[in-house]
């Protein structure tokens, strides 16, 4: 498990650095404040078929404030200034089980290791939430999460609503866990910008392997092989999301997944990928000409897009709207659409039209990135785009897709997609790319 010592010679699991976990829960306990409750489930266990199960990933709530990666797994959290504020229901020890599918902690890992005060049997969870939640009126708890749970959440509502009249005691509130953790997990800590720093460090040496690969006939599946294989060389646990490699025409498909096509000669291929490592979260993307160089028309569109990126990076500074950096890089992409003929107009009025535009730039500009490739965070509060400050991390990535079939664009350009991404720390003086050792300039594309 990434970020937690293993199991081996009998000993037990533990998080490798509880100091952070600790410091977030007590930041939660204190929001909770004495009559609310946290319940965070772990996601289930996924399979291909009936019985081969797919590496396990879990729920980034629960890890955030426990480190705990185990299946199966419920927290519980709180009330404030409870005796015992800090629960876990765990899968018990089972050495048949774990004969087939690996070590567990059980309840004494949970306590001695990640700090639980009170550790169960998952198979508790029902006979003891109700005590659990006693004297709670809101409970943090996300529908969806767990069928199980959820009927079990909806029973002890029903048994508060009947129970407050008389008692004045009874859990009458249900709120999304997200407007307890959401906040916090925006702005990063020491701990997780380390861990962003690392993830970012593996995806940038394994897209400089990955150049090596690029050629005339080579599959897009070899390029997505060498790239995810360069994230687990150096560590990681895998791909953040699905590895796009998209050549030519394929680029101007957004999520384009399949991976299946044959780099052609005069062919830009897009490489969108990104390594997850102790749980956090990178994602780059380059655009690489399959011979070498650009062509002119390549070149050009390239060079609309990179001069965005870069208005746009220079625009997540501290204090600034986060709009602002899709709006610079907005303005850079249409001045440069102009240039190239698919446009015609003032800029400064076609900025403003985004029905001109939009058809070869249909996405934002970012988004947050953490625990989740698109991590949780509002990007607007209170009807106004939130600010940016330090310790935020986020995506930047224009691009421009020009399909093949658009009639106005020179035959060099249809068919051709460019994005260029790189990941962003706010810092109290400004920007820092964390993916900043993968070039950019397409004279140095493969250096």
């Amino acid at each position: 498990m990434a970020g937690t010592a293993p199991l081996s010679g009998g000993s037990l699991p533990i998080v490798a650095d509880a100091a952070p976990y600790a410091e977030r829960r007590a930041a939660a306990l204190a929001a909770l404040g004495p009559h609310a409750v946290l319940l965070l489930p772990a996601r289930p266990e996924l399979r291909a078929g009936d019985d081969a199960e797919l590496r396990y990933v879990i729920d980034s709530y629960l890890y955030y404030l426990t480190g705990y990666q185990e299946p199966d797994a419920v927290l519980v959290l709180g009330p404030a200034g409870a005796a015992a504020p800090f629960t876990l229901f765990v899968r018990p020890r089972d050495p048949e089980r774990e004969l087939w599918t690996g070590s567990r902690g059980g309840e004494v890992a949970a306590r001695t290791g990640f700090g639980a005060d009170v550790a169960h049997p998952v198979a508790d969870l029902e006979a003891r939430l109700p005590a659990l939640l006693e004297g709670a009126d809101q409970l943090f708890y996300r529908f969806g999460s767990s069928a199980r749970l959820d009927q079990l959440v909806i029973r002890l509502l029903a048994a508060g609503r009947a129970r407050r009249p008389r008692s004045g005691r009874g859990l009458h509130t249900i709120t999304d866990p997200g407007r307890l953790l959401d906040e916090p997990r925006l702005h990063k800590d020491a701990h997780e910008i380390a861990r962003l720093r690392a993830a970012a460090d593996i995806a940038v040496a394994s897209f400089r392997d990955l150049r090596g690969a690029i050629r005339p006939g080579a599959g897009e599946w070899q390029l997505e092989a060498e790239l995810e294989a360069g994230f687990r060389r150096r560590g990681a646990s895998g791909p953040a999301f699905p590895t796009i490699v998209a050549a030519g025409v394929n680029a101007t498909v957004l999520h384009y997944t399949a991976n299946a096509g044959v780099l052609g000669n005069d062919d830009v291929v897009l490489v969108d990928g990104g390594a997850r490592a102790a749980l956090y979260c990178s994602d780059i993307t380059r655009c690489y000409p399959a011979h070498g160089r650009f062509t002119g028309p390549q070149l050009a569109l390239y060079r609309v897009v990179w001069r965005a990126h870069d208005a746009a990076v220079a625009a997540a500074r501290p204090g600034a709207p986060v709009a602002g950096v899709h709006d610079a890089a907005v303005r850079a992409l249409v001045e440069g659409l102009v240039e190239l003929g698919l446009l015609r107009g003032d800029p400064e009025l076609l900025v403003g039209q985004a029905d001109t535009w939009r058809r070869f730039y249909p996405h934002k500009t970012s988004h947050w990135l953490g625990l989740d490739v698109h991590d949780v965070g509002e990007y607007t509060c209170g009807g106004e785009p939130r600010a940016l400050a330090p310790g935020m991390v986020l995506t930047v990535e224009p691009g421009l897709y020009i399909p093949a079939e658009t009639a106005e664009a020179p035959a060099g350009l249809r068919g051709v997609g460019i994005r260029l991404e790189d990941d962003v720390l706010v810092t109290g003086t400004g920007p820092e790319v964390l993916t900043a050792a993968l070039p950019l300039d397409p004279e140095s594309l493969f250096d």
